[in-house]
């Protein structure tokens, strides 16, 4: 009963299971939606918008939950769910993707939910030429034989493009070429290969190795290709025979040769490659007994050698022929004659003993003495018997031949063994044969030192700089001498010599070590106290007698910016304010007060500039940097304080600079104008353009027109007046006396010098002589007025119109300019400087 129902049980699941696939079924599109697009297109690239070609609402597709599925293959696309287009996620590559497929297609499944419906997509990837054909290998290489007949062909390996139809390899190209063609043939499958057919019979000897390149063409638009190179080896064969470099060989040497000389290296050559060049170098038949065992040949280098002793006496030409052969299949050979022609030789060398040699000797040895007896023989006869002894140049000594075959080696020159401690003299001796035959011998002569040289500085006179305050035992400087002398004489000891500097030892001051010449200094230095010292260092050495020499030292102290400035003026106690006062009507530029600050270091350190660090009014005062005077920039004003504060700082140019300050309290007195002007109202006082000076100055400028309208209008009056006629006057020049202030009644009056000074100015113009003359009685005096070139016969009349006319121009052309003068420099100074520039 209970597996009756369990059956029932299990087909009531699968009839609902059946139900429910078929009504999921329903919702799935049969229908492909196909679309094409190319490969390599861009990431974002759209492709179509499924959302119109699907007929779906874009408002729901996020509501429904639009979704991408890519069958079986990588996600390149992707859904936008706000618009419904369909993108490239990721570039596209169809040769990845299909490989060597003809079509190549991406599936995908668009799926929406609510109500599920599910949507199948086909989008076709096109193929674009983006690939290059391509070769398996770089290089293609052929071995043909030279003796291959022409038309043969040679198979080359094709080229690969993965690309598709059209655009896969479509022809070959070869390298132009006097030997080689190609030829393009279809497959079965459309490919396309080459092959390599020879035009021209080749000679290996001519060229062993071709070199051509093959390309490969697409049909692509544009056109893509590769390259590959094609080397052609050309093998060889037997078909040149071996040929020696000369035909007749003609040679020398000499006799007593020592066994293994090289006599001549033969040199046969053949153009053919391999086995077929290899060569093999043998005597033939020709060739004698006698000289086969005189003269070893190498079957392989050709080389020919000594083998048995050579003796000119016994014999003096062989004669050989010499064979070459090749080792190809059908062997060739080539050969050539040698004459070998032995030659006499000086075959005995000179020899040399050595009698007597004296070493080690003093290197202040005399000249003239004798180091060394040498004899010398040689064993031949003739010139081959007679030597020559001789040793090398540039040597202080010298060969002196004392009887037959027996030299004297003496001292020619001053020895000095810092300069070359030791000689190595070598005897050669020489006969006199073709060719030469020589011998020698060398000796080493060794000098033992003596003390004659003094301890040398590397200079004669040091100059050490040393920074103020300095720590006392500070290193200052290493004075070391050298002694190119041995042992004893060269071991160096070093003092400072005594000398006395205002009372103080000069040890007191420095220290030197005498092992090694390292100067200390002793105390600690002040630039201001002690700026120099100058003193000697000795270097003895330790030899017998001692020499020694010593060096000058001169010590700079160099200065330290360690003093800060002193204000000496203005002066005042420590830490109090200096007060000045000034008149409130102080000009522009005036002298208000000049800070002077000493410092007492050098001259770098001391130098001082000076600048305001506070100041009330900064458009009031100025500050020189260089001198520290103080002035004002223009006039006080009634809205500036009675007050004012000014902190000037004058600080060194050391590093780092240091400084001092000094505070001045100014006050300002106010004149009686000034005063009246302080009570006024708070309004802005403006330029009175009626000040007294202005009014002085209009006042003058009225006169001196006035003046000039009345000395204008006297010299009309004076003009028009007719002379009257005077009979009693006589032609001659009258005279009369007259106090200061008389009238006028000649042509002669008496006057002081300025009238006199006037007087002359005024008759010079008029083209007329005047003649002052003393009066006995009194300090006064007579002056006529003479017409130039009439003498004296003018009338008193009209000398004395003339001198009225004089005087009043004297007057007039002596102090109205001044007068002008002094206006037109006040109103010019008035316009440039303002009212409150301008003196009140």
């Amino acid at each position: 009963m209970k597996t009756k129902k369990a059956v029932v049980t299990m087909k009531a699941k699968r009839y609902v299971l059946i139900v429910f696939f078929l009504s999921f079924v329903r919702k799935i599109s049969t229908s492909v939606t196909h679309y094409s697009i190319p490969e390599e297109m861009k990431e974002g690239s759209v492709v179509a918008n499924l959302a119109t070609d699907l007929s779906l609402d874009v408002k729901t597709l996020n509501q429904r939950k639009m979704r991408l599925d890519i069958i079986a293959n990588k996600k390149y696309l992707d859904v936008n769910k706000e618009t419904g287009e369909l993108y490239v996620v990721e570039k596209i590559d169809r040769e990845n993707i299909c490989s060597a497929k003809s079509s190549c297609y991406l599936r995908v499944e668009i799926i929406l939910e609510s109500p599920l419906r599910i949507f199948n997509i086909e989008v076709e990837i096109l193929d674009m030429n983006d690939n290059a054909p391509q070769f398996r290998r770089d290089a293609i290489h052929l071995d043909i034989s030279e003796a291959t007949s022409k038309g043969e062909r040679f198979s080359l390996s094709n080229a690969v493009d993965p690309d598709n139809g059209i655009n896969s390899v479509k022809t070959y190209h070869l390298s132009e070429s006097e030997y080689f063609d190609i030829e393009v043939q279809t497959g079965r499958e459309g490919s396309k290969f080459a092959n390599l057919i020879l035009k021209k019979t080749l000679d290996r000897e001519e060229y062993s190795v071709h070199n051509l390149i093959l390309t490969a063409v697409d049909g692509g638009t544009p056109a893509r290709s590769g390259t590959a190179s094609v080397i052609v080896h050309v093998l060889d064969t037997n078909d040149n025979a071996p040929t020696f470099d000369k035909l007749n060989y003609s040679l020398k040497i000499m006799e007593n040769s020592p066994i293994g000389s090289l006599i001549v290296r033969l040199n046969a050559t053949d153009l053919d490659d391999g086995s077929n060049s290899d060569l093999t170098y043998s005597y033939s038949l020709y060739t004698s007994e006698k000289t086969q065992d005189t003269f070893n040949l190498s079957p392989s280098t050709g080389e020919i050698t000594v083998k048995g002793m050579l003796n000119y006496e016994d014999f003096r030409i062989y004669d050989m022929e010499v064979i070459a052969t090749d080792k190809g299949a059908s062997a060739l050979s080539g050969q050539c004659s040698i004459k070998v022609l032995v030659e006499d030789m000086n075959d005995n060398h000179p020899e040399i003993s050595i009698k007597s040699f004296q070493s080690p000797v003093n290197e202040n040895i005399e000249l003239e003495t004798v180091i060394a007896v040498v004899s010398v023989s040689d064993k031949d006869s003739g010139d081959n018997g007679v030597v020559d002894l001789h040793i090398p140049d540039n040597m202080p000594f010298t060969l002196r031949e004392s009887s037959d075959n027996y030299y004297e080696l003496v001292v020619s020159e001053p020895l000095d063994r810092e300069k070359a401690p030791e000689y190595d003299i070598t005897f050669t001796v020489t006969d006199r044969g073709s060719p030469p035959l020589s011998d020698n011998e060398t000796m080493t002569l060794e000098l033992l030192d003596v003390n004659d040289n003094v301890p040398q500085f590397p200079q004669s006179f040091y100059t050490i700089r040393v920074m103020e305050n300095n720590a006392p035992g500070a290193l200052l400087s290493s004075l070391t001498a050298f002694d190119p002398d041995l042992h004893e004489n060269q071991y160096l000891v070093y003092f400072i010599l005594e000398k006395e500097i205002a009372n103080t030892s000069m040890s007191m001051l420095f220290s030197i070590n005498p092992e090694n010449g390292n100067l200390y200094a002793l105390k600690t230095f002040d630039y201001e106290i002690e700026n120099e010292f100058l003193f000697h260092i000795e270097a003895r050495d330790s030899g017998s007698p001692p020499l020694s020499s010593n060096v000058t030292v001169h010590i700079i102290i160099v200065d330290q910016n360690d003093n800060a400035p002193v204000i000496v003026s203005p002066w005042r106690a420590q830490g109090s304010v200096v007060e000045e006062t000034i008149p409130r009507s102080t000009d522009k530029g005036s002298l208000v007060a000049k800070v002077i600050a000493l410092d007492t270091d050098s001259v770098h350190n001391s130098r001082i500039t000076y600048q305001f660090l506070q100041v009330t009014d900064a458009t009031l005062f100025s500050l020189d940097q260089y001198n520290g005077e103080i002035r004002t920039m223009r006039m006080f004003s009634y809205r500036d304080p009675r007050h004012q504060r000014l902190v000037v700082v004058a600080k060194d140019n050391g590093e780092p600079a240091l400084s001092a300050t000094v505070t001045i309290k100014l006050s300002t007195l106010e004149t009686a104008v000034n005063k009246a002007y302080s009570d006024m109202t708070e309004v802005p006082l403006e330029y009175d353009i009626f000040s007294d000076l202005n009014l002085y100055l209009v006042i003058g400028l009225g006169s001196v027109s006035f003046l000039l309208l009345i000395t204008i209008l006297v010299t009309i009056v004076l003009k028009c007046q007719t002379p009257k006629p005077s009979s009693a006057a006589p032609p001659c020049r009258n005279s009369v006396l007259s106090e200061r202030n008389s009238t006028i009644a000649d042509s002669t009056l008496v006057s002081n010098d300025a009238y006199w000074y006037s007087m002359f100015l005024a008759e010079t113009r008029k083209g007329k002589m005047v003649v002052r003359q003393p009066v006995p009685k009194g300090s006064r005096y007579i002056v006529s007025s003479l017409p130039r070139g009439t003498g004296l016969t003018n009338t008193s009349d009209s000398a004395a119109s003339t001198l009225q006319v004089s005087i009043l121009y004297t007057f007039l052309f002596s102090y109205c300019p001044f007068i002008i003068i002094v206006s037109l420099v006040h109103l010019l100074l008035y316009n440039c400087l303002g009212p409150d520039m301008s003196p009140n």
